[in-house]
C-alpha cells in the first residue's frame, strides 16, 4: 500500500536517515555542553560496580539494536506473563514502551522493572536496579542489566541500553529494538489488550506512519542530541535549524487535527511526545536548543498537554529521573564533579486545561 499523504514523501526526501544510535551523549559526547566529564579524568570508585569511566572508549561506537527477536512472525510466544520489560524513566527511548504498554492496557501480561538512572560513580555502559530492595530486580532476580544481556550472549560487550524486553522464563534479552517494539506490540498482542485501546498502528496508515516516524527520527529526536554534543558552531546550528524548521512543521499540522493522524492516537504521537516532554526542561537549556520553548508553540504545547492528561503518559513521565540523568548525571560526589540540578519545572503547569477538545474525541 502506498503513503496515502504524498507531502511526507516529499518531506522524508529532505532528511538523513540513520538508524543506528550514538552513544549516550551524556556520557561519551566530545563536548561539554552534553558531557561535563569530557577531557576529565575521573577518580576511581569501588562498589555495586567499578568504575570504568576512564576506559570508556570500548563503549562508544555507534550501536544498532543486538536483540530482535519479533512476536510478528513467531519468533517469541505471546505469553502472559513471560516478558518484563526494563526501562529507564529519564530515556525518552524507554519511555515510548513504557507508554505504549499502558496505553494498550498490556501492563496486566506484561511486567515492567525500572532502572536507576543514576548509575554508581564513574561507571558507563549498564543500567542497576538500584532503586529496588537489596538491589535486585524483584521478578529477575538480577542486580543490573548486563545480565540479561550475557544470558542472551555470554560474549555481549557492548552497551546495555534500555528499553530491553527479557524473558522472565530465560533471564535473557529477547529484543531491546526502540523502532519496532510498539508495533510488534501493537500487532501481535491484540488478544491482551483493553477494549478501548487505540490501534497505535493501523492497516490504512503504516506507510503514513512509518515515513513520518523517520523524519521526527532525524528532525527531533536525535537532531536535539546532535545539537547538544555539536562541537562547531556549524554542525551546532545546522541541528538548531532542523530541529526549529521541523517544529514548526509540526505546529501548523497540529493546527489542523488533535493528534498527527487525525483525531486518534498513533505510535507516532508516542515517538514526538517523549522528545517533547524533555524539550523545556532538558534540550532547551542544556543543550542550547533554546530559539522557543515547548511552552511557546500553541498547538504543541497544548498537544503534549492533552496526552500528557492521558494516565499511559503521565504517569510514565518522571521529571525528576530526567533531572538526575542529564545534570547529575550518576553518584559521583559532587566535591569530586560539581553541578547544578535544576529546581523546576513547575508541574502544575502540565495540569492546566488545554485546547484540544476543539476537535474531535481521542480514539
Amino acid at each position: 500500500m502506498a503513503v496515502r499523504e504524498t507531502s511526507l514523501q516529499e518531506e522524508l526526501a529532505k532528511v538523513d536517515v540513520v538508524e543506528e544510535m550514538c552513544a549516550c551523549p551524556i556520557d561519551f559526547s566530545k563536548s561539554r555542553v552534553a558531557n561535563p566529564r569530557q577531557g576529565v579524568t575521573q577518580k576511581e570508585y569501588s562498589g555495586v560496580a567499578t568504575s570504568n569511566f576512564n576506559v570508556r572508549q570500548k563503549f562508544e561506537k555507534t550501536q544498532a539494536p543486538q536483540f530482535t527477536k519479533k512476536f510478528t512472525d513467531g519468533t517469541l510466544p505471546v505469553e502472559p506473563g513471560r516478558y518484563r520489560l526494563i526501562w529507564s524513566r529519564h530515556c525518552p527511548w524507554a519511555n515510548r514502551i513504557a507508554i505504549a504498554i499502558d496505553l494498550l492496557g498490556l501492563d496486566k501480561v506484561i511486567s515492567k522493572g525500572v532502572v536507576d538512572p543514576l548509575r554508581p560513580a564513574g561507571v558507563v555502559g549498564d543500567w542497576f536496579f538500584t532503586l529496588d530492595d537489596g538491589d535486585v530486580d524483584p521478578i529477575l532476580k538480577t542486580k543490573s542489566l548486563s545480565e540479561s544481556y550475557r544470558k542472551a550472549d555470554p560474549n555481549y560487550e557492548l552497551r546495555t541500553t534500555v528499553p530491553a524486553l527479557v524473558d522472565i522464563q530465560t533471564g535473557e534479552v529477547v529484543n531491546n529494538d526502540y523502532n519496532v517494539l510498539i508495533n510488534e506490540l501493537s500487532l501481535a498482542w491484540q488478544k491482551y489488550q483493553s477494549k478501548d485501546a487505540p490501534d497505535l498502528y493501523p492497516k490504512d496508515l503504516q506507510e503514513d506512519i512509518d515515513v513520518l516516524n523517520q523524519i521526527l527520527f532525524a528532525d527531533v529526536n536525535t537532531a536535539v542530541n546532535e545539537a547538544g554534543q555539536a562541537r562547531s558552531q556549524a554542525y551546532y546550528e545546522k541541528y538548531y535549524n532542523q530541529v526549529f524548521d521541523r517544529l514548526d512543521w509540526l505546529e501548523d499540522r497540529l493546527s489542523h487535527q488533535r493528534y498527527l493522524f487525525g483525531n486518534q492516537i498513533t505510535d507516532t504521537d508516542i515517538r514526538l511526545y517523549v522528545t517533547l516532554a524533555r524539550f523545556d526542561l532538558v534540550f532547551y537549556q542544556k543543550y542550547y536548543v533554546n530559539k522557543k520553548r515547548l511552552v511557546d508553540y500553541p498547538n504543541l504545547w497544548n498537544y503534549t498537554k492533552d496526552l500528557y492528561s492521558i494516565p499511559a503518559f503521565g504517569n510514565n513521565t518522571d521529571f525528576d529521573s530526567m533531572k538526575k540523568r542529564f545534570f547529575q548525571v550518576d553518584h559521583t560526589p559532587f566535591e569530586d564533579l560539581p553541578r547544578i540540578i535544576p529546581a523546576g519545572p513547575d508541574l502544575a503547569i502540565w495540569t492546566s486545561p488545554n485546547d484540544r477538545d476543539r476537535f474531535e474525541s481521542r480514539h
